[in-house]
């Protein structure tokens, strides 16, 4: 369910906030309240929110750069969210080279490299002795900061990103890429949490260690994320249409009238919702139970499946050898309640629907999902909220 909270949007792209930004953004205020307190109360705490409601602006800024750099590739950015850790960009899908996937990584830390050089400018015009001059120089080194700490080269980081298309430069291949720098990530963030409970113990500040354990957390969280991602797109490139088709359909005689085929198959509580027709050892077409109602009922007693049978090349198909997720993008393309698998000598092999794609990939990942589960994907035709394979076939194939 969807907690964040649009509050505009910029460029065209939506603006969230995640309710625990809040929390941040209160501890930001204190930090730089009681940092400036030499100001005087009011015009300390004054001071302190608005350098956090610019910390933040900074980082719309930097993700925002992420957006515009993918935008210029033609890919979508769905939105733009501010959450407690900083900020993300939903980038719908994958730059197509090793170079345009450089090019969106480095556009944040590049926007907040920029930032600083413009603010250490304008702290240049401002007189020493006045508070905008010092929240100016630290707002400037802030955007610096931020800089630095996301190149820091493990996913989920900008710096994760980099590497991760520095080794698809090299390797060639952009699934082992994201598999090493997810591991990298993990092991900085690991690291990173080790680290807080070091500086707990030496320290006894135990907000700042807390505070590098949770950034830890996070990391190792959003880096195992991109692993088993990762792992999902390479597992619908890899698994086959053959695979993952049923034989939940009936192959019926195409001579028959569609009298017969109404008594015979349309009275049985329990019959299926595919018919193929077959004549003369040939498969003729599909049968679709709605176009009955296009002939006139007196018409039954004479007329053959003949003349409504959908001919194979007029109904949407894919190959055995097709792999799952151009099923995938079929299905969610032409907004189809399943697929027909042609065998290679053009019979039909077998019918796939979303429920058949996630009971496979149940059975190929170790997924636990129900039978009931399953059962209502076929239902009601869509993906469990954990799993939107649309999206994630797109991103693949692209």
């Amino acid at each position: 369910m969807q907690t964040n909270w649009k509050i505009g949007s910029l460029f065209g792209i939506p603006l969230f906030l995640d309710p625990l930004w809040f929390v941040i953004l209160g501890l930001a205020t204190l930090n730089f309240g009681v940092a400036y307190q030499e100001l005087g109360t009011v015009t300390a705490w004054t001071a302190g929110i608005i350098m956090a409601l610019l910390l933040f602006a900074s980082v719309l800024m930097h993700e925002l750069g992420h957006s515009l750099a993918a935008r210029s590739q033609g890919i979508k950015v769905n939105s733009i969210t501010l959450f407690m850790f900083g900020g993300i960009a939903a980038i719908e899908e994958e730059s197509k080279t090793p170079g345009k996937a450089f090019q969106v990584a480095i556009a944040g830390p590049l926007v907040s490299i920029g930032l600083f050089f413009l603010l250490r400018l304008g702290g240049n015009v401002v007189p020493d002795t006045s508070p905008i001059s010092m929240m100016v120089g630290d707002l400037a080194r802030i955007n610096l900061v931020v800089a630095l700490f996301n190149l820091i080269p493990g996913l989920p980081l900008d710096g994760g990103q980099v590497l991760k298309a520095a080794l698809w430069q090299i390797t060639g291949n952009r699934f082992q890429a994201v598999h090493w720098a997810a591991r990298a990530g993990q092991i900085l963030g690991y690291s990173a949490i080790a680290l807080g409970f070091v500086v707990d113990f030496l320290t006894r500040e135990l907000v700042t260690g807390l505070w590098i354990a949770l950034l830890g957390w996070f990391a190792v969280r959003n880096a195992n994320t991109y692993d088993r991602m990762t792992t999902l797109q390479e597992t619908l490139l890899k698994i086959t249409a053959a695979e993952a088709m049923t034989r939940n359909f009936r192959v019926i005689d195409a001579d028959q009238t569609l009298r017969s085929f109404a008594d015979a198959y349309l009275l049985e509580a329990t019959a299926p919702e595919v018919y193929f027709a077959a004549s003369d050892g040939r498969y003729r077409g599909m049968v679709a139970i709605e176009d009955l109602r296009l002939v006139e009922r007196s018409q039954w007693e004479t007329e053959t499946l003949h003349s409504i049978v959908h001919p194979l090349t007029e109904i949407p198909t894919v190959t055995e050898s097709t792999s799952m997720a151009e099923v995938i993008n079929k299905l969610e393309n032409e907004n189809l309640a399943r697929v027909t698998v042609l065998t290679p000598a053009g019979a039909v092999g077998g019918v796939i629907d979303r429920g058949d794609i996630v009971q496979t990939l149940a059975q190929k990942l170790g997924l636990q999902i129900t039978d009931a589960e399953i059962k209502r994907i076929k239902e009601d035709g869509s993906y469990p909220p954990g799993l939107q394979l649309g999206g994630i076939a797109k991103s693949t194939v692209s």
